[in-house]
């Protein structure tokens, strides 16, 4: 046998197989392939059994749970909540409600407005999974909060620039709570609902109806605006649960059938893209006329959504168009019901609601006031506390011989209509126009008011400094300055009160803020009518007093005008704020003429400590010197009146008109038994013998004169000068 053809019997074997590999590599690849469907046909079939012989909950379990974390998809990471506050409410709101979202194991940050920066910071908010809270007042004229100012300017522009555009916060997702009074009706909770609107403007998603708390008790929904707050909480935490689980809440359009709403049954979040978008751009459609006054993200029926949500005929678009506007009549009647009903001032057992809430209460009591009923309130002067220890006595001592040790302030309506810069009850009193409130009667306002005023004279009993006649004659209430807080003239029965007093020989220094001048012309003779006139334009007025009525400046007239027909003793009040008021001389004397009071008091204001509700600093109190040169200055406008008084003390001065200057002597003191005695002809008399002020007055001691040595200071008692002069927190 040749041996070369062993040899190639041996390789042409091999030959075949190089010549054939594709075929060769084909066939691996094809079984290859083969073996890896079989494997995943396998494993469905075992997946398919395991999910059919395990519970739900066991599913549940090994999908989110603690079986495979490396799975569980977030759908929550946290909650930011913002505040913007003036006087802490929201601040303290903030608070409350990152307690409550801590207690769903979620992490929370506490943002003051104020220190964010929206321009850098905000479209991060986008790309998160945080839920964004923005609690935000509205403050005077319906403007944001000093905090929150930046941040609404900047929010504002960027949702009505182009540039910007309305996917620029698409992803966040938010919710608003405003803080507001509904008395200021023409722009209550404006800066919630801005803040609302441009959010949604810019894209952002809002995951829970807008809240707006209401500081009216009587129109606030809940009573309070502690109660509507938690109201909206409960709401807000029930939505976070569900966007916790993935789920999206769907508010019910009230057209449900027997209670069952499709909107409330939740999908998950993992939607396809186009749908949520398709989704989302429908609802924006819908909203495009009020985004601010929607409520939530969808706010429509589920058998009505749907059937909107589906193609369209254009044909069908005119009745799709009726019904949305059938169901926005429908909305503003409803609405307008609610109002009405709101207007009451009544809760739902058709009661009135009372004035002091349980947060007003405990705020004004750990002022020290003594309150009364459901609208009332007592204080001790620290002018008492003063002359009861010898130590002088304040400037109505001074001007007018009120024994200090034996006038109780008090008030009938902590309410008041303004909310001036320069309050010194730093505004934690409630506001209103009119009187809504349940009403107490005047006997028990008065019995309560001596009985509490007298146990608070009796606490100073074996004080050291405090003089044993003086202590006894406190006891005995013989003055009431109606001043303490708020508008006593809003109390309905404000007469009748007024006459309780004097059958008790106790005289009448009523204050009020010029904007109830039907009231003032109502009024039955008192010992001393006040009229706060702060500022002497339209301009300063409302920036200073920053009333609620919109019609305040023709009120204001009106009441000066009163006040000028009045026959007894009036008062023209001027506190002095330095750098707003003190340079409209010539306004004053036209008020002066419009009023013709009897005297001007001229005070500087007194600064109380700072307040978040106020912007008004030592900077703003006037010099002593200051006031005297004002009043010499606007004397000589007015030449029926003279500088009668000084108090330097309290720096103050008042101007009397030249009929109480007898001969060469000023006769500003007041006869108090007279007085009582001309008060009781009148009431005997049914009011048809009246009497004037120059019928009950006195000779004013030389002491109190003005450019006496004295100063204002009575030479019976001892000045006494504090080493650490802390702050005034009451007078009158």
């Amino acid at each position: 046998m040749d041996p070369s053809m062993d040899t190639w019997d041996l390789s042409s074997p091999l030959i075949s197989l190089w010549i054939n590999r594709f075929y060769i590599y084909l066939g691996f690849a094809v079984s290859i392939s083969l073996w890896i469907c079989v494997q995943i046909v396998i494993k469905k079939q075992d997946r398919n059994l395991q999910e059919n012989s395990f519970p739900k909950a066991t599913q549940d379990l090994m999908t989110n749970g603690f079986v495979s974390l490396h799975n569980k998809d977030i759908f929550v990471s946290g909650v930011k909540i913002f505040y913007g506050s003036q006087t802490g409410t929201a601040k303290g709101f903030a608070t409350v409600l990152a307690e409550t979202v801590v207690s769903l194991d979620l992490p929370v940050a506490i943002i003051n407005l104020k220190e964010y920066d929206p321009d850098d910071c905000l479209i991060e908010e986008v790309t998160g999974r945080n839920v964004c809270v923005f609690l935000v007042a509205t403050y005077t004229d319906g403007r944001p909060t000093e905090s929150a100012e930046w941040f609404c300017k900047w929010l504002e522009e960027a949702s009505r620039d182009f540039r910007f555009g309305k996917t620029y916060l698409k992803g966040m997702r938010y919710a608003v709570f405003g803080l507001g009074n509904s008395v200021y009706a023409s722009h209550f909770n404006k800066v919630g609902k801005n803040v609302d609107k441009w959010l949604w403007m810019l894209g952002a998603r809002r995951v829970v109806s807008r809240g707006e708390g209401d500081c009216d008790v009587v129109k606030s929904k809940h009573g309070s605006i502690e109660a509507d707050f938690r109201a909206w909480k409960t709401m807000f935490i029930s939505q976070l649960q569900a966007l916790q689980k993935g789920e999206r809440k769907k508010s019910c359009g009230g057209h449900c059938k027997k209670g069952k709403c499709e909107s409330h049954q939740h999908g998950s979040e993992e939607r396809e893209e186009g749908s949520e978008e398709q989704d989302e751009l429908h609802h924006r459609d819908i909203e495009e006329e009020e985004p601010c006054e929607g409520s939530s993200e969808e706010e429509f029926g589920g058998e009505d959504q749907q059937s909107i949500n589906s193609i369209v005929d254009v044909e069908d678009l005119g009745k799709i168009m009726d019904y949305m506007k059938k169901e926005k009549r429908e909305k503003e009647q409803q609405e307008e019901k609610t109002s009405l009903f709101g207007n009451t001032g009544r809760n739902e057992d058709g009661e009135r609601r009372a004035m002091i809430t349980p947060a007003l209460r405990e705020a004004l009591t750990k002022q020290g006031y003594q309150l009364i009923g459901s609208h009332s309130g007592v204080k001790l002067c620290r002018w008492t506390k003063s002359m009861l220890r010898g130590r002088g006595g304040c400037y109505k001592h001074t001007f007018y011989g009120i024994e200090s040790h034996r006038c109780m302030e008090t008030t009938p309506s902590l309410a008041c209509a303004n909310k001036c810069v320069f309050c010194w009850r730093h505004h934690t009193n409630p506001v209103g126009t009119e009187w809504r409130w349940k009403m107490d009667q005047p006997e028990m306002i008065l019995k309560e008011a001596i009985e509490n005023h007298q146990n608070m004279i009796k606490q100073f009993k074996g004080v050291p400094g405090v003089k044993a006649e003086r202590f006894e004659e406190g006891m005995m209430v013989k003055h009431c300055a109606l001043s303490l807080v708020g508008e006593p003239i809003m109390y309905p029965e404000i007469n009748s009160f007024l006459k309780l007093l004097h059958q008790r020989q106790i005289s009448s220094f009523l204050v009020t803020n010029a904007q109830f001048p039907a009231e003032i012309r109502n009024l039955k003779p008192v010992t001393q009518l006040y009229v706060s006139v702060d500022a002497s334009t339209k301009e300063s007025l409302k920036k200073i007093d920053r009333p609620l009525f919109k019609d305040f400046w023709q009120r204001f007239l009106d009441s000066l005008k009163a006040l000028a027909a009045k026959q007894q003793r009036t008062v023209y009040r001027l506190t002095l704020v330095k750098a707003w008021n003190v340079d409209e001389l010539q306004a004053y004397a036209q008020l002066v003429s419009l009023g013709n009071p009897d005297f001007i008091e001229v005070k500087g204001v007194t600064y109380c400590g700072e307040s978040s509700a106020s912007s008004l600093t030592m900077a703003h109190v006037p010099w002593h010197e200051e006031v005297v040169q004002f009043v010499l200055e606007l004397v000589d406008l007015i030449p029926d009146y003279e500088i009668a008084c000084e108090h330097e003390h309290s720096n103050c001065l008042l101007i009397a008109h030249k009929k109480f200057k007898v001969g060469s002597e000023w006769w500003t003191w007041i006869d108090y038994n007279r007085f009582q005695e001309l008060v009781q002809e009148y009431e005997d008399s049914g009011g048809s013998k009246t009497f004037s002020a120059k019928d009950y007055m006195a000779r004013t001691p030389h002491w109190a004169l003005f450019g006496a040595s004295e100063r204002g200071f009575d030479p019976k008692d001892t000045r006494h000068q504090r080493k650490n002069k802390s702050k005034a927190i009451s007078g009158c």
